[in-house]
């Protein structure tokens, strides 16, 4: 019976995705622990530490399919780590050859290199699925980038903008994390293999250790690290730490989205499909699940990073505890990274965006979003601080009397005379406010490579 969101049969695909479940479930962890066993006995027989024909029947023969599960559950309650009652099963299966599993290794260093390949499984997933929302925003920001809508500050009308340069804003943080992801997989990406204290001393002469040790991330294609990391967890702390900010910068924009498809702004909406996001009792509802999804994925995603920097600080050599957290939230973090991209995914390519509502939002105050506009445009006939004064006026005028500024504005003859009415319609028009914003958005769509 499943206890948690990750694995609940009614939760699991709204906290996790199936391709990522299937990276870091059971049978796939422990299919990456022989995959570190039998690469570490092919990078030994490489470098002449044990013999090719051991190495060979290693591989051939240290079979998932073959492991009793059950039996390795019950053995790592009682010694507290899985590695153990992994290699008694390796060694009982491979004959004469099972001598060799595990020559000169240490549980963490199987465990770590473990973690370490499903990392680098989960990663390419993250990075396919930001490409996915990537795309789907660089469609946004294209498509609207001179659909002119309401910039606000502080939840106020504040000046005009583009949906698609606030689309082209959401698409440049994940544009960097994208690149952020590409340098983390090289610099994080490690093989761990130190023996008991890091040191390789099990193995004799110092060149042969570190020789395994480049065979191994050879054979496995991990990076291989200039000395022992059993004790140094940034290159983990750095990937969870990533999707963590990947996952706030979905938040932000599923924050946007919820707030513009509430009925007071109206202005967007998820996609439509039946009965979701439906309320049991209210039948007009149509709530922003994605968004709310994506939102309650980087406040768990924050909690993920959080505790991996707590497991940082770690004694000497071999930690007395902290290494434990990270079987917790390296797999979590993964899972709900994968579902707010997911999410993402499924709402950007399918908002219905509402440029009408859009429009009538931005003509609520009646032109006061522009007052900038005739400030600047004033300033050079009678100062600026006498422009912002005079506007300012001008715009109380319009909110006491819920009037256009248009209208205030044309009822000053000084104002008139210096302008002119076709200068103040023209000012008064957000349209002719977006300073370089289309340009921006341009900008960033043009920069943003997918599959690079």
């Amino acid at each position: 019976m499943a206890t948690t969101v990750f694995d609940s049969v009614l939760f699991r695909d709204m906290f996790g995705t199936p391709q990522m479940r299937a990276v870091f479930d059971d049978r796939a962890y422990v299919a990456r622990c022989i995959d570190a066993e039998t690469g570490l006995a092919r990078a030994q027989a490489r470098a002449g530490l044990i013999p090719a024909d051991a190495a060979r029947h290693i591989t051939e023969r240290a079979r998932l399919e073959d492991i009793d599960l059950d039996a390795m559950r019950v053995e790592t309650e009682i010694v507290g780590y899985p590695i153990l009652p992994l290699v008694r099963q390796l060694s009982a299966m491979c004959g004469e050859a099972g001598r060799y599993v595990h020559w000169g290794a240490t549980t963490q260093d199987i465990m770590d290199t473990a973690t370490m390949l499903q990392c680098k499984q989960a990663v390419d997933i993250i990075e396919a699925q930001l490409d996915e929302v990537r795309g789907a925003l660089a469609k946004l920001a294209a498509e609207h980038a001179q659909t002119v809508t309401a910039g606000r500050t502080h939840l106020q009308h504040a000046l005009p903008v583009t949906f698609g340069f606030r689309a082209a804003v959401w698409l440049s943080a994940l544009n960097r994390h994208a690149e952020r992801l590409a340098e983390a997989k090289r610099r994080a990406l490690l093989v761990e293999f130190g023996g008991a204290a890091g040191t390789l001393a099990s193995l004799g002469r110092t060149d042969i250790g570190l020789t395994v040790r480049a065979n191994l991330a050879e054979e496995l294609g991990l990076r291989d690290p200039k000395i022992t990391w059993h004790v140094a967890r940034d290159g983990l702390v750095e990937l969870v730490s990533l999707l963590a900010a990947i996952g706030g910068s979905l938040g932000k924009i599923a924050f946007d989205v919820m707030t513009m498809a509430s009925s007071e702004f109206g202005e967007v909406a998820e996609p439509f499909v039946e009965g979701r996001g439906a309320s049991s009792t209210m039948p007009q509802k149509r709530n922003p699940i994605s968004s709310e999804l994506m939102l309650a994925a980087a406040k768990l995603l924050r909690e993920r990073a959080a505790l991996m920097l707590d497991a940082m600080i770690q004694d000497f050599e071999r930690a007395t505890g902290p290494w434990h957290l990270e079987w917790s939230a390296v797999p979590e973090a993964f899972l709900l990274a994968s579902s707010a991209l997911g999410q993402a995914a499924f709402m950007l390519k399918g908002l219905s965006v509402d440029t009408g509502r859009m429009r009538a939002n931005l003509d609520l105050t009646g032109g006061l979003i522009v007052a900038e506009a005739v400030m600047m445009g004033l300033a050079p006939e009678i100062g600026r601080q006498q422009a912002h004064d005079v506007v300012y006026d001008a715009c109380r005028d319009a909110i006491e009397h819920k009037r256009t500024l248009y209208a205030v504005l044309c009822e000053n003859a000084d104002i008139v005379a210096r302008l002119g009415e076709p200068r103040i319609r023209e000012l008064t028009d957000p349209a002719n406010y977006l300073g370089a914003a289309e340009r921006m958005t341009l900008a960033v769509v043009e920069d943003t490579r997918i599959g690079r």
